[in-house]
């Protein structure tokens, strides 16, 4: 009998939905036992690897994600590491001081309740950077603050109309005062210079990196595309296939352009047969973005937002797709093997997601495309149980789910009747039989897996005391790590290769310095990666 390649001892592993005593061995890159006496198959060739008590469990897989994106926001003008506008500000300055030969100022990360009511101004950029244009998103890419000179090269002034899929922030005279929300973005992003090969391969390694770090050893990739100025990242992914240095399994979402139709599927088919010989990635879906967030009002909610004195307003967010075009789309995408990720962040735009796929179920038959929604916000009671009816799994981002600045200072206080109670309905979800997958969304918000997983279960931020946010939405410990391996793994059809410890399934590992299990939920997100292997190899 062959002797395993690797032996973990000494700690707990997370297996079958709960954490037991015991390891597991590895040959050839699987995992071959899984149990209390896997030591005993240890030859001399064997490393022995000792948990020191830890958890063993399944690499992480993040199921909405964009690290090409955040790679290149840590390569720029990095903003979220500050936490006021004062700061935002120097940090631009620095950073233009230390880039004289850089035609553009670009990065981003900034928080939007920095701001007086979310929206940065132009003028402090002005001062901070009188001769070069800026362009910084805010930290949920939904949005950019830009400055004068950035206005005046995009031709944006009193007389510039809003996109449909956007709005330009003005003051009372109609001026544009420096906030560009949604689509509005794109009109000075697109002006951005082109960043080289280099620059995107270096990008891309130093996100790999950081994501290892934290135990996440796959991801969708939830924008393999161009958006708001940032660069498609397909070849970028290509590129590290062909090379080697993707070592991670990805599944890429194929962006689609909500300016065109059907018209685009020929190009859809050539960009995923294009990485259909690749070794780690893959791109079998296509990310259909609704709607915008609360915070801007642009989230698509089936009452109107309220305004600062709790008066209804006549703004209900957008549907950045008609409802009736998307039933065909989904249909259509369903029918041609596509998957489709939705960013579906409000109530009605869920709903209309929802309707998608249950019109292309009833033209198409169950096709097992796996269609899930991210974010999910707000999610009527009448439309859990359709997830667990369609086969359309919840792609939750668990991190914001707690109180927090955004939360209690720019979203509760304007929704409508209703909406608040609504928000983040994870423990509903579950308790309806939907599938379960999560991830992170970074660069909006941290990639850690634990912190995710500590909001999922306490609902209550990462080094906070405050009261839990809605706590009967709360998922025990089992649901949300499976939710964060096997579920994600599973909307990548990845379940037969990996999210599991069982034997066949490849050795994508995860070691914890603790067992979250066996302390108080208030301190999951204390426990730390120490090592995390892809295939049996230590990628950190």
């Amino acid at each position: 009998m062959s002797r395993p390649d690797l032996v973990f001892v000494g700690g707990s592993v997370f297996a079958g939905g709960r954490s037991r005593p015991g390891g597991v061995a590895v040959r050839g890159g699987r995992i071959v036992a899984v149990g209390p006496d896997v030591r005993d198959l240890a030859g001399p060739g064997t490393t022995v690897v000792d948990l020191a008590g830890g958890l063993l469990l399944p690499g992480f897989t993040d199921a909405h994600v964009h690290p090409v994106y955040a790679g290149i926001q840590l390569l720029g003008c990095t903003l979220d590491r500050d936490s006021d506008a004062a700061g935002y500000v120097e940090s631009v300055r620095a950073y233009a001081a230390a880039h004289p030969d850089q035609l553009w100022i670009r990065g981003g990360g900034w928080s939007m309740e920095a701001f007086p009511g979310g929206t940065p101004r132009k003028v402090p950029l002005d001062e901070a950077v009188p001769d070069r244009p800026v362009y910084l998103p805010n930290r949920d890419y939904h949005g950019a603050w830009v400055n004068s000179r950035a206005l005046a090269l995009a031709g944006i002034d009193r007389h510039t109309p809003d996109p449909p899929d956007g709005r330009i922030e003005r003051d009372p005279g109609g001026e544009p005062t420096g906030m560009l929300h949604e689509g509005a973005a794109l009109l000075v992003g697109r002006l951005l210079p082109a960043l080289t090969d280099h620059d995107l391969d270096t990008a891309f390694d130093l996100a790999q990196r950081h994501l290892f770090a934290l135990g996440v050893t796959g991801w969708q990739d939830a924008i393999v595309g161009s958006y708001l100025g940032q660069p498609d990242p397909l070849d970028t992914y290509l590129r590290a296939d062909t090379t080697g240095r993707l070592r991670a399994r990805v599944t890429g979402a194929l962006w689609w352009d909500r300016e065109r139709g059907l018209d685009q599927l020929d190009d859809l088919r050539e960009r995923r047969s294009a990485a259909a010989a690749g070794r780690r990635f893959a791109t079998p879906a296509v990310k259909i973005m609704l709607d915008g967030v609360a915070e801007n009002f642009t989230a698509a909610m089936t009452r109107p937002y309220r305004d600062g004195h709790g008066h209804d307003t006549g703004n209900a967010g957008l549907s950045f797709v008609d409802p009736a075009a998307l039933r065909e789309y989904v249909t259509r995408l369903d029918a041609e093997g596509f998957q489709v990720h939705f960013h579906a962040l409000g109530d009605r735009a869920v709903r209309e997601a929802l309707d998608a796929v249950e019109a292309a179920r009833h033209r198409n038959g169950p096709r097992g495309g796996r269609h899930h929604l991210a974010h999910l916000q707000v999610v009527q009671a009448a439309d859990v149980p359709r997830f667990g009816h369609l086969g359309a799994a919840a792609n939750m981002q668990p991190l914001w789910a707690c109180h927090e600045p955004q939360m209690d200072e720019l979203t509760i206080p304007f929704l409508g009747e209703g909406l608040a109670a609504r928000q983040y309905p994870f423990g509903d979800l579950h308790r309806a039989g939907a599938h379960l997958a999560a991830g992170s969304d970074w660069p909006v918000s941290s990639p850690d897996p634990l912190w995710g997983v500590k909001v999922a279960v306490t609902r209550v931020a990462p080094g906070e005391s405050a009261a839990p946010f809605l706590a009967e939405q709360a998922l025990d410990l089992s649901a949300a790590l499976t939710a964060y391996t096997a579920g994600s793994a599973w909307v990548n059809h990845h379940e037969h290769v990996c999210g599991a410890l069982e034997v066949g399934l490849a050795a994508d590992l995860a070691v914890l310095d603790r067992d979250p299990f066996a302390g108080p939920p208030e301190e999951i997100d204390r426990a730390r990666v120490v090592a995390t292997y892809v295939g049996g190899g230590r990628v950190h």
